[in-house]
């Protein structure tokens, strides 16, 4: 009989220990240290096969030859823009999220669409629940999905060598287990083992695997923190719950660059894909309205334009509140200081309210003109005309900084038929024949008397 070890793991960062502690020396979180039972064996292949293991020999860097990465094309824009173009062969996918967010949605719309066999292995539901989920998705072809409710290992090998898929789905991966490791599924031990198991498959064989991976009350995907590293891509599937709209983002790519998203609306036949998210993030209203200020912000290479709402009262209490969803709260504070001391608008014994529309959260510092702007046309009870768009950057001082890539900027809010563009007047614009109106400025003082004379 194989002798039985124990080991201790932390559960929040996967850290193994040789005793328990109550306080976990990784990440600091307390009562988070549980033993698990290690059961060790001969590593198995994923095939359950002896083979004859090829050793790597040292090659010289100018004697690599370069492959071109070959891509699978999912029909889904959003999902291969945020990739960088489709899935690379042999490339590991990890996508989190809340519970109920759409990952299972996302991924089997994109199993039934795409035209390659796929191999849809659920753990969760039920192969009839699948089928109902599948039958809300509209418009969707005949497609060669096939769909295997499985949560062991090796039992999922065997189909797969059966059926030589050429797209494999994992939902989700906190719920498979592998006989090499006694554990319980979910595990950090069982959660670290299957994974090796599919990412050296994928590379063995050159199949794209996408895995669900649940997350915990951080936020942050469940299971040890090794699993990010090993796998080639992590997306984040975000949103809210009083909203319809879900945003992909990219935190990690080894194939493209992680500053792109996608955008989605949820609804009752599945996930729309939103290609002008201007229109989902500019509310829409029939009368003029003090304390709004649309703004021009980039994601990755694809500029969007965004709403900012400000509300200007006086306070009520003794100490005025500053409060603000979707914006960096340091930084409102920051340019208040600047309205303060460098314009003269007395802002001090006032409640400032500030709200970026559409429940998405924007670091872009573009958008700090357009937040003046909607703070001081919410202080004047003067409206803006919503045909006019910001982009630029405050600085301490008081002056009007320069953005990046700001011809990109002009050009989407040209075409989205915006009259107006202020900008600083420090930037360097490449293109002069723009049939749009640029309003340079170098001060705010220049931006307010500008926009409220």
């Amino acid at each position: 009989m194989a002798k039985v070890k124990t080991s201790f793991f932390c559960q929040n960062c996967g850290a193994q220990t040789p005793k328990w502690t109550g306080q976990c020396s990784t990440c600091n979180e307390w009562n988070t240290i549980i033993e698990e039972v290690i059961k060790k064996e001969e590593k198995r292949n994923w095939k359950q096969a002896s083979t004859t293991k090829r050793h790597a020999t040292p090659t010289r860097i100018q004697e690599i030859q370069l492959n071109p990465e070959e891509r699978i094309v999912t029909k889904n824009k959003e999902l291969d823009t945020v990739l960088g173009g489709g899935l690379v062969k042999g490339s590991v996918v990890l996508l989190g999220g809340e519970p109920g967010i759409g990952k299972s949605t996302l991924l089997l719309q994109i199993a039934l669409s795409i035209s390659q066999k796929v191999l849809y292995v659920s753990g969760e539901e039920s192969q009839s629940q699948i089928k109902m989920r599948a039958d809300r998705i509209l418009n969707m072809p005949s497609s060669n999905c096939l769909v295997l409710t499985e949560t062991n290992t090796q039992q999922i090998f065997k189909n797969i060598e059966e059926l030589r898929p050429e797209f494999l789905i994992i939902d989700s991966i906190q719920t498979l287990h592998t006989n090499t490791i006694d554990a319980t599924p979910g595990s950090i031990s069982q959660i670290r083992e299957t994974s090796a198991e599919l990412i050296k498959f994928a590379k063995e064989t050159a199949t794209p695997v996408l895995l669900i991976g649940h997350i915990n009350k951080e936020g942050q995907i469940a299971g040890p923190k090794i699993l990010e590293h090993m796998v080639d891509v992590v997306l984040q599937f975000e949103g809210d719950r009083n909203h319809t709209y879900r945003i992909l983002r990219a935190q990690k790519n080894r194939f493209g660059s992680t500053s792109e998203l996608g955008i989605y609306e949820m609804l009752s036949n599945g996930l729309r894909e939103i290609s002008n998210p201007s229109e989902i993030l500019i509310s829409k209203k029939d009368a003029d309205l003090s304390g709004t200020a649309i703004a021009s912000t980039l994601e990755g290479i694809r500029p969007l334009m965004i709403e900012i709402q400000a509300l200007v009262s006086t306070a009520v209490y003794g100490t005025p509140q500053r409060s603000t969803t979707g914006y960096n709260l340091k930084r409102l504070h920051m340019i208040l200081a600047v309205l303060e001391k460098r314009a003269g608008f007395k802002l001090g014994a006032k409640d400032v309210f500030l709200n970026i529309t559409g429940g998405i959260h924007v670091d872009d510092p573009a958008i700090d003109l357009a937040v003046v702007a909607a703070i001081l046309s919410s202080n004047e009870d003067i409206a803006i005309s919503p045909r006019v768009c910001f982009a630029a950057e405050i600085g301490l001082a008081g002056e009007i900084r320069p953005v990046s890539k700001i011809d990109q900027r002009i050009a989407e809010a040209e075409k989205l038929g915006y009259t107006t563009f202020v900008a600083s007047k420090y930037n360097k614009i490449a293109t002069k024949n723009h049939n749009i109106k640029l309003l340079l400025v170098g001060k705010i003082e220049e931006a307010f008397a500008t926009l409220f004379a």
